[in-house]
């Protein structure tokens, strides 16, 4: 008779992961989820032919020497001339593509090259300094910034600087963002006071739109009932035999990420297969809530199923919060949360 293997869930708010600087510059590289994607396996919908120039665009961009860009930008801002830039930045909702086509852009491109989600790069800056994160960065060919947001106008001026200063470097950057440049920081700061720079950070790029419904729910339910507490627990212990499972109170880890910085999110899910939250409630605190959608994009770039509890996953974020400033950060999070947990609701 063969003895049956047991084992126990782990908990993310027992770790407190550390990096080191240098581990912040090896992890500039698309996350698994992204990890083989090409441009030949992008699919775009044939209804939205924006798709398909875009990614021929960016083929094209990434395939010659020079990246340089076209007018777009000039005409958007009446500066009567081309930008100076050498980038493309790829504009468009949640959903549609953009990250990986960003990936692979990566892929195709000639190496070194970077790739990084936008917080990435402003943590990097942080642990380096400006000076040394420049002059690292500029060895790149290529610079990938996924999900580009100005937050607070200390970013907005970091950004602006980081991104002259790379592409007078020669250095090609691709972002993408569901905000054209010119309205990045809207709704959330005094953007008018810092129109100037966020202008000068507009201009590194030529913008493609890409239109497109949110490929992950196209013709699909929405995210699958929570079950109670017990089940949670129940499903955990029988899914730690095979794999290791993180299984949380969603308030437990919702304040343990107070004590970890978002650059750590990624080390803190190292080894992880698939996260339980029990006792999911709705988020009503503005910080809370943007630690959480830095977490669940670093489950969603891991592939990690998830299978919760409490309310369902549409009623996290409250009507205020949708409609507010970080809209699209919370729909594009809905979004994630909502295939995740039709992944672990697949898993049984």
């Amino acid at each position: 008779m063969t003895e049956q293997t047991t084992a126990e869930p782990m908990h993310l708010v027992d770790r407190i992961p550390q990096m080191q600087p240098e581990e912040l510059l090896t992890g500039l590289v698309p996350p698994p989820h992204f990890a083989n994607v090409s441009f030949d396996s992008y699919r775009p919908d044939p209804a939205q032919p924006s798709q398909a120039q875009a990614r021929d665009q960016l083929q094209a961009f990434v395939d010659r020497k020079g990246g340089e860009s076209g007018g777009f930008l000039a005409k958007l801002f009446g500066s009567g001339r081309s930008p100076s830039g050498g980038g493309i930045y790829l504009d468009g909702g949640y959903g549609v593509g953009k990250t990986h086509l960003l990936a692979s852009s990566w892929h195709a491109h000639a190496k070194p090259a970077a790739f990084g989600t936008f917080v990435e790069y402003t943590n990097l800056v942080g642990a380096l300094g400006f000076a040394q994160a420049r002059e690292r960065l500029s060895e790149m060919k290529l610079v990938c910034i996924d999900e580009f947001e100005l937050d607070d106008p200390g970013d907005t001026v970091l950004m602006s600087r980081l991104m002259r200063e790379l592409t007078d470097a020669g250095v090609k950057i691709i972002a993408t963002s569901n905000t054209l440049p010119g309205a990045l920081g809207e709704g959330r700061f005094a953007a008018q006071d810092f129109l100037r720079e966020i202008q000068a950070l507009a201009a590194q790029f030529t913008v493609y739109r890409i239109d497109g419904e949110d490929y992950r729910h196209r013709g699909l339910p929405t995210p699958p009932e929570p079950l109670s507490d017990d089940e949670v627990a129940a499903r955990a212990h029988r899914r730690a035999a095979q794999h290791q499972v993180a299984l949380d109170s969603f308030e437990g880890i919702t304040t343990h990420l107070e004590k970890v910085h978002p650059s750590r999110y990624g080390k803190l899910l190292d080894g992880v297969a698939e996260v339980y939250w029990t006792g999911v409630a709705p988020v009503s605190n503005q910080s809370v809530a943007l630690r959480l959608v830095a977490l669940v994009d670093r489950m969603y770039d891991r592939n990690l199923p998830l299978v919760t509890s409490g309310v369902p996953l549409d009623d996290l974020f409250t009507e205020e919060m949708v409609t507010g400033g970080y809209r699209k950060k919370y729909l594009r999070c809905l979004s994630r949360l909502t295939a995740l947990a039709r992944e672990g609701g697949e898993r049984g």
